[in-house]
């Protein structure tokens, strides 16, 4: 496993549905700039490959860096840590987002290798990097054992254990979105199974939902900020779904700390800055469905870093390889 150089920085990336966003991060994890942009929904993959490299371009330069990566004295970068929404063959990096159709089978790892040559480029699932940023410098901090989740246009989960990322058999390990927590009656998932947390509590899937109950219909644009916005000025339907969504999650999060003896859940991802419209009903139906006593100690939590979560998880699979990474 090639050592990250001592003292550069590394470039850092996070692809979500949402999002596209991209930074240059110091070796402890603070980002020295980054930026972000909504992920195009009407473009091929080339196109979609282009826009990424146009923001690549952009925060290298506010970083005083060429496109190569190198700054005026010629000093390169540590490596490029990616995460990326699955799913993905992993480690290689060859990425099929369920949430954004333009990339199947994309070499996204090969495509940055190739444009970053002779330093590591590492790709893990989007989720994971999110996990991985909030033990690293987050709200794990201190634990050995603990799940990260991001509820955004998808639903996914990393998991640490022992203090160390655990990659599973295919580096998919802790992807709780596609626990299933209602397999009569809820509703069918892009993965091809029913009754998913993702099919429920995913931000497109939750405001579809709504309007289906009368929430603001006829508005096919309105989203799932607009829910919980509306779940914040007290209608009826929006709090009703915030509520479906928290228990979606809150029986999910019983499940993965049965299974895997957490010691903290953090929750990040655009429909967790709803805050305690959707927490508090993923902390009722947790502590419903979770009873024995070691389930009962686990802490669900927002994620500490925020949005920049991702991005700083990215730069712990190259200035933390030693507990995060395992792909050669």
């Amino acid at each position: 496993m090639a050592a990250a150089a001592s003292g550069h920085p590394a470039l850092v990336i996070d692809i979500g549905g949402t999002k596209l966003a991209a930074g240059v991060a110091e070796p402890a994890g603070r980002m020295i700039t980054w930026a972000s942009i909504p992920t195009p929904d009407s473009l091929d993959a080339e196109q979609l490959w282009r826009t990424l490299e146009a923001l690549l371009r952009k925060v290298l330069g506010e970083a005083g860096r060429d496109e190569a990566g190198l700054d005026e004295s010629g000093d390169g970068l540590a490596g490029v840590g990616c995460g990326c929404g699955g799913p993905m063959e992993w480690p290689a990096g060859r990425v099929s987002p369920l949430n954004i159709a333009a990339w199947r089978d994309f070499p996204l790892r090969d495509r940055l290798a190739g444009r970053f040559p002779e330093i590591p480029v590492r790709v893990h699932n989007d989720a994971i990097c999110l996990a991985v940023g909030e033990h690293w410098r987050g709200a794990g901090r201190g634990t050995g054992n603990m799940l990260g989740v991001v509820v955004s246009t998808g639903v996914g989960g990393g998991l640490v254990l022992g203090g160390r990322l655990i990659d599973g058999a295919s580096g998919n390990a802790g992807h709780v979105g596609h626990v299933v927590v209602d397999p009569e009656d809820g509703p069918p998932c892009a993965c091809g199974g029913r009754g998913c947390l993702e099919a429920i509590a995913r931000g497109p899937a939750l405001a579809a939902w709504a309007r289906e109950q009368g929430w603001r219909p006829g508005q096919a644009g309105a989203t799932a900020a607009d829910l919980a916005a509306d779940a914040a000025g007290g209608h009826p339907v929006a709090l009703a779904a915030m509520r479906r969504a928290g228990r979606a999650l809150g029986i999910a999060l019983a499940s993965a700390t049965h299974l895997c003896d957490l010691e903290v859940v953090s929750v990040g991802g655009g429909l967790s800055q709803a805050g305690a419209l959707l927490f508090d009903p993923a902390e009722e139906f947790l502590r419903a469905h979770a009873k024995f006593r070691f389930a009962r100690k686990v802490r669900v939590v927002p994620a500490a870093l925020g949005q920049s979560a991702g991005l700083v998880g990215a730069a712990a699979l190259i200035f933390a390889a030693d507990r995060y990474w395992t792909g050669g």
